[in-house]
């Protein structure tokens, strides 16, 4: 009897053990199941969006589908659908300098705060602020496949600035401006009701590794001076600025000398590379400097004659920061030009710009065309003061803590020194994005 009970009992053991196996499976693959079911959908979804945003910054951040836009566009705002930022902005940013090199990390919010304007009359020159606007929207628009650096979204990337925002920024700019000097009117962009309600305004603060304790963006002053000069060297104007030959692309001896050996003589008569590059002008050695320092020179020349010279190519030498600029290795070569210039991939490209509207800054980490707004107080009173990034230099790059204000045409540094004691030498920074 007991044998056989055993037997009937493992039997039932053995039944009861299968139906629980057999049952906790069934359940382990139903979750299974529900759980890949959902992350495909999960999938699908962020996959959809990543398809849709990729193809739309396609569009405007890859200069080779950057859209054609005719010569009238540039006076009405373009249509284009700017997205919202997605909620996974990265708020780091990797800056890099001249020669695309990373050099730090910086979190974008330790930069920029979302503020308003402050509540006193925008001031600057319509018609010139105008012309800036347009010449350099009309870069974005020629230029878009030979200058891939102009649609960097930099640092206000991490803001959810886009290069579309940017555009139309400047496009809904010019706009305004055309309607209200066809009005005969102040225009809207003056008042800072107007552009909080039509901007976004964020502020942007200084971030100076040298100095931590900065603030506010220091705001350098740049002109361009008029020289005397002579189109032959003499004992007065000995001092030559040079122009690099059509063949200067692919034949780069250029970069093996230095300022320093440029003025020892080496491309004058009886020099090692004498005929390499063609005499435009001599000025004294101070008339030089100036000229290296500006990037543009107005040289009234002894044949009773004048014209505008602007910097072209450089030798690959660094600016380095605190050295004088008579020891100075990096050296540029000019070409004539018909106004002063500011940025631009080759010097037939470069932008037109006008003072009193104009700062240079890093367009490889600020971005080109931004549209900035300084304030500071003078007598107790806050003044405002608005200005295009259009121009760049070797100070500049990297550089989050400063710009430099084209501040006018001067005939000596006393000129020049007189006027700029009525502008600020910091002044709060504030970079204004269409809504």
């Amino acid at each position: 009897m007991s044998i056989k009970f055993n037997q009937k009992f493992r039997c039932i053991v053995s039944i009861i053990t299968l139906l629980f196996i057999s049952l906790a499976g069934s359940y382990v693959y139903k979750q299974s199941t529900s759980q890949q079911l959902a992350q495909q959908k999960t999938a699908l979804k962020e996959n959809s969006a990543f398809a849709a945003n990729t193809t739309l910054a396609a569009t405007f951040e890859n200069p080779a589908v950057v859209p054609e836009t005719s010569n009238q566009a540039i006076n009405k705002p373009n249509i284009v659908i700017s997205r919202k930022p997605p909620a996974s902005v990265p708020v780091t940013y990797p800056v890099i300098d001249e020669w695309k090199k990373y050099k730090f990390s910086i979190n974008g919010n330790k930069i920029f705060t979302p503020v308003k304007l402050p509540k006193s009359q925008v001031n600057f020159n319509q018609t010139d602020l105008l012309t800036v606007l347009i010449n350099t929207r009309k870069y974005f628009q020629d230029h878009a496949s030979e200058d891939p650096d102009i649609f960097r979204k930099g640092i206000l990337g991490t803001q959810g600035v886009s290069i579309p925002d940017m555009l139309k920024t400047l496009d809904f700019m010019i706009t305004t401006l055309n309607e209200d000097i066809a009005n005969k009117r102040t225009t809207r962009l003056q008042d800072p009701n107007f552009i909080n309600a039509n901007f976004r305004v964020i502020k942007w603060s200084a971030h100076n590794p040298q100095n931590k304790k900065q603030q506010r963006l220091r705001i350098t002053k740049y002109a361009v001076f008029t020289h005397p000069g002579s189109r032959t060297k003499t004992s007065t104007f000995n001092t030559p600025i040079y122009s690099l030959k059509e063949n200067s692309n692919t034949d780069t001896f250029y970069t093996r000398y230095t300022k320093q050996d440029v003025l020892s003589g080496i491309y004058e008569p009886g020099g090692k590379e004498f005929g390499k590059v063609k005499p435009l002008a001599y000025l004294t050695r101070n008339g030089l400097e100036e000229a290296l320092m500006q990037g543009t020179v107005l040289i009234n020349f002894t044949d009773g004659s004048k014209a505008f010279f602007n910097v072209d190519k450089n030798n690959g030498i660094s600016y380095v920061r605190g050295l004088k600029a008579t020891t100075q290795k990096r050296y540029w070569y000019f070409r004539q030009v018909d106004a002063i210039k500011g940025y631009g991939h080759t010097i037939d490209a470069k932008i037109s710009i006008k003072p009193g509207v104009t700062f240079a800054g890093d367009v490889l980490n600020i971005g080109l065309g931004k549209v900035i707004v300084i304030e500071h107080t003078k007598n107790g009173r806050k003044h405002l003061q608005m200005g295009v990034i259009a121009d760049t230099g070797g100070a500049f790059l990297p550089n989050l803590y400063q710009l430099d204000f084209l501040a006018g045409i001067f005939r000596s540094q006393k000129d020049f020194k007189q006027h700029i004691q009525q502008l600020p030498e910091y002044a709060n920074a504030y970079v204004l994005v269409k809504k």
